[in-house]
């Protein structure tokens, strides 16, 4: 036995989907009803464990064989859930590969696991079984049925006088439909084997799969939480929004002012039509309206903040050990292979200005809501700001936090050969003061000569690195931050004056993109790669990573010219056709770069445990004597694949997460 295909279908009465696997088999109630699998592309069987049938031996001792490659799509629920299950079972067959200091010991090891979504998002294609195999146009689809099933098998159910009070059900319940769940189960692994012969053209490389294994090892080691803060930190919310609400109940005598529809009736009798009562709007009309309305609206936008949804999220993820695992989806976003952010979402926690935020947090751990409510006039905002600090090291160790410094820049300074900006990377510049001194032709300094227009160069770099314009500033939010309407414009101007060599670098790209599409011929630009092959147009980075483009076509956009077109997930989370050109394949060219930094470092750092990571900053748990210097110094180690590239990593320790 080389290969194993499986696909599991299992109960527990924990919602899989606001807590994730790994707490979904901490409970008791937990288990596995078919086990599906094919040895080596062989028939598909199906074990029926619901109704006593037993998996083979060789079966079992094959899931913990590092020799036999276990294949299924998402791959890490069935990893989970078997590792449980052997647990439970065959106690002497498991075994994991954590060392005592870790925190991983609980899972099969992932070395021998793949998973056919990350294979499936490494081509650009849909992230589930069903999209993908529709895309590749499979003669055998997964089945339709297969929701309405695993509602009605594989989570509780009402307790009904027509069901017997029952509030699960077994197959006894339903003999054909679970016949039907069988079908389904055995289809499942037939699609995806399908998927994998489709794709077999273009296999998955060697270090993406390495670089899987340890992602599998930081969603299984997990980050801890801080569970007394959390559980106050939404006990202080639904209190201060009793609070809040009753005085909006006075100050309008409205039954429910969170109702968007009487809210908006009750201004509009008080002289203020609102189309929205949207954050950007309400923000608006503040800066002119009266009272009573102002107060009325400051408290609707205090009842607003949804800081206690986190907190929840939290409750619910958290595991026995105090540990959430799972937060990081591998190639979530198939465009640049960064992860994508799952359960907690650390990927968008909001940021803390606060100068006391170690004394606000000590209020929430103690549950002094008095104090709390004395000393701060906005407690949901004050909750939302402590959001990071629920992340804890364990006891007697510390976090060190660090991150590249404006990695994206660098990567397209470095990428389009724009000299000045090297040289102010090298010098340990600002970059957003040197972008304001190269575009306004005077010394920018941060807090010294011409700081004011430091935040003009800050938004221009923010938001005119990959084609953007007025409005891309506007998106930004330079209106908001006192530009005004008739400065951006020229603003775009002097970047993109004070910029010729990334404006030729779009256009290059731009060119490179249509050639392989147009001609079917290759090209470079330094050491990334355009071609087209067997109907998708692939870009190689110089990692030699390939981003993937499905059936790339000519079309012409909004303005009337050429551009190039592709299928993929667009904006409405659905299966499309997307329009691109040169600027925004700059933007994915540079993504996927600043992720394959942030992978690199990972591994260079994979000897610490490493409990998170954000687009261009890791989170590690360790003793109090690691030296942050150290970390820092490895962190920022060039990739021999870019080598010139200038990069530098800065960090902090912490006792808490936070944003420093």
């Amino acid at each position: 036995m080389k290969r194993l295909n499986l696909d599991l279908e299992t109960y527990s009465d924990v919602d899989l989907q606001k807590c994730g696997v790994y707490k979904y088999v901490e409970s008791d109630n937990f288990e596995i009803l078919l086990f599906a699998y094919s040895v080596d592309g062989s028939e598909v069987t199906v074990v029926d464990l619901a109704q006593g049938e037993e998996i083979p031996l060789e079966i079992i001792k094959a899931l913990t064989d590092e020799d036999i490659t276990k294949w299924a799509f998402n791959a890490n629920f069935e990893r989970i859930c078997l590792s449980e299950y052997l647990r439970r079972f065959y106690e002497n067959e498991f075994t994991s590969y954590s060392i005592l200091e870790d925190t991983v010991g609980d899972y099969l090891d992932p070395i021998s696991w793949k998973c056919s979504m990350v294979w499936s998002a490494y081509m650009g294609l849909p992230l589930s079984l069903a999209g993908a195999g529709a895309v590749l146009g499979l003669s055998e689809q997964k089945m339709t049925e297969g929701k309405e099933l695993i509602r009605y098998f594989c989570v509780p159910c009402k307790a009904t006088k027509v069901n017997g009070g029952r509030t699960r059900n077994l197959p006894i319940h339903d003999k054909a439909k679970w016949e039907l769940f069988k079908k389904y189960n055995k289809r499942d692994v037939e699609v995806e084997m399908a998927i994998q012969e489709k794709l077999s053209k273009f296999p998955v490389p060697d270090f993406i799969w390495e670089e899987y294994h340890l992602d599998q090892e930081i969603n299984d080691r997990g980050i801890a939480l801080d569970l007394d803060m959390v559980k106050n930190a939404i006990a202080f919310d639904e209190k201060s929004k009793a609070v809040l609400s009753h005085k909006m109940q006075e100050l309008t005598g409205l039954e429910n002012p969170n109702s968007v529809m009487q809210m908006k009736e009750w201004l509009s009798n008080n002289g203020l039509e609102m189309d929205s009562l949207g954050k950007k709007e309400v923000v608006a009309v503040l800066k002119t309206v009266k009272e009573p309305l102002k107060t009325v609206l400051e408290l609707r936008q205090k009842l607003s903040k949804s800081s206690v949804k986190k907190y929840r999220a939290m409750e619910n993820a958290v595991c026995r050990d105090g540990r959430a695992r799972g937060m990081f989806m591998f190639y979530g976003a198939n465009r640049s292979g960064r992860w994508a952010g799952r359960l907690i979402q650390l990927q968008n926690l909001p940021q803390n200005h606060m100068s006391d935020l170690a004394e606000a947090r000590g209020l929430v751990k103690d549950g002094n809501y008095d104090a709390m409510n004395m000393l701060y006039d906005d407690i949901p905002d004050t909750l939302s700001q402590l959001i990071r600090t629920a992340f804890v090291p364990r006891k007697d160790m510390k976090f060190i936090v660090s991150d590249f410094s404006a990695i994206e820049a660098r990567v397209l300074s470095h990428l389009a050969g724009e000299k000045w900006r090297a040289e102010v990377f090298a010098n340990g510049g600002d970059i957003y003061c040197a972008s304001a001194s190269q575009m306004f032709g005077v010394t920018v300094e941060k807090h010294g000569q011409n700081a004011h227009l430091r935040q003009k160069g800050k938004i221009a770099e923010l938001a005119l690195g990959y084609g953007g314009s007025v409005g891309a500033l506007k998106a930004m939010g330079a209106l908001d931050m006192g530009l005004n309407e008739e400065e951006l414009q020229p603003l775009v101007n002097m970047w993109r004056e004070a910029n010729p060599n990334i404006i030729k670098f779009w256009w290059d790209v731009d060119r490179a993109v249509k050639k392989a599409v147009i001609e079917r011929t290759p090209s470079k630009i330094g050491d990334i790669s355009f071609f087209y092959k067997s109907g998708i147009l692939f870009i190689e980075l110089p990692s030699g990573r390939r981003l993937s483009y499905v059936k790339p076509k000519m079309g012409v956009n909004q303005f009337g010219s050429e551009s190039v077109t592709y299928e993929g997930v667009g904006g409405t989370k659905k299966w499309e056709r997307i329009e691109s050109y040169g600027p925004k394949f700059v933007e994915n060219i540079v993504q996927a770069i600043s992720r394959d930094i942030l992978m690199y470092a990972i591994r260079t750092l994979s000897h610490c445990f490493i409990v998170g990571h954000v687009h261009d900053e890791l989170i590690i748990e360790c003793s109090k004597d690691v030296s942050l210097d150290d970390i820092c110094k490895q962190m920022g180690r060039t990739p021999p694949w870019i080598s010139g590239i200038l990069l530098r990593a800065d960090g902090y320790e912490t006792e808490f997460y936070k944003k420093d």
